[in-house]
């Protein structure tokens, strides 16, 4: 099956256009709240996308009013020996695959972030390689507001993009941060008008997609090495990423461009 013919499931509607799968959480009158359905509905449509050489980008995003509210806490928890709720469970088995699998994409990932991004939707949006907001979304980790730490990788990549006291202060005080404030803080890359966004986010996805996405792997992986690596491991990486995209198709492309005047025409490999 191609991601084109996915159309919609359960809890997402999946659409293709111009090299860019979207996939779109529908659960409107929850704020897009995650259930098991919905780690079912992404994770199939995530075989597909992976399996589909024409995806180029992936645009994740949210239907009605919110981007993505966190778990759905009105879905019953399993409850451990103990009987008191088996939270690792859900989050070893659901939420941290999920994450993993969203920072491991091939393609370039872009978040667009239509409202209100809470606890693990955070996390989702913010794990993406891109996020873009509309004006009136907002970023909040309300875990504490319900004695929770916060999970699906939200310790790990907030404070990597907005500093330690920033983020400790995020998630101690679970208050709302605004779009504006967000793409100050190194959060988000550009903020759109409501209006508009949904365009202007496929758009932005559109232009990913057109370009050399077998590179954006490699940058992707550098970048991510560049977290543990010492300089002098970081540099061997980037000369052997250099030479295996030297030996791409898009490089003798993009030599060909410049030296033409004219706009390159990548084919991602």
């Amino acid at each position: 099956m191609a991601f084109a013919d996915i159309g919609e499931l359960e809890t997402l509607q999946c659409r293709f256009a111009k090299g860019v799968a979207t996939i779109a959480l529908n659960r409107p009158d929850s704020l897009n709240a995650i259930t098991a359905e919905v780690h079912r509905d992404l994770n199939a449509a995530l075989d597909v996308l992976e399996a589909d050489s024409t995806v180029r980008c992936l645009l994740l995003t949210g239907m009605g009013r919110g981007f993505c509210s966190g778990q759905d806490l009105t879905e019953k928890i399993a409850s451990g020996p103990d009987g008191r709720p088996d939270l690792a469970t859900l989050v070893v088995e659901k939420f941290n695959p999920l994450t993993a699998r969203l920072d491991e994409l091939p393609v370039p990932t872009v978040a667009a972030v239509n409202g209100i991004a809470a606890g693990a939707g955070a996390s989702l949006a913010l794990i993406c390689d891109i996020v873009l907001a509309a004006e009136s979304a907002s970023f909040v980790k309300a875990f504490c507001r319900i004695a929770l730490v916060p999970d699906s990788g939200g310790t790990w990549v907030l404070p990597r993009l907005v500093g330690r006291q920033r983020a400790l202060a995020m998630m101690m005080t679970g208050e709302e941060i605004d779009a504006m404030t967000a793409r100050d803080w190194g959060m988000v890359w550009a903020v759109y008008p409501d209006a508009t966004f949904a365009a202007d986010a496929h758009d932005f996805a559109a232009r990913l997609a057109a370009g050399p996405t077998a590179t954006y792997a490699h940058i992707k992986h550098a970048t991510r090495k560049a977290w543990d690596n010492d300089l002098g491991a970081q540099l061997q990486l980037e000369a052997e990423l250099q030479a295996e995209c030297g030996r791409l198709d898009d490089f003798a492309e993009g030599i060909a461009a410049f030296a033409a005047k004219r706009a390159p025409v990548f084919r991602g490999k």
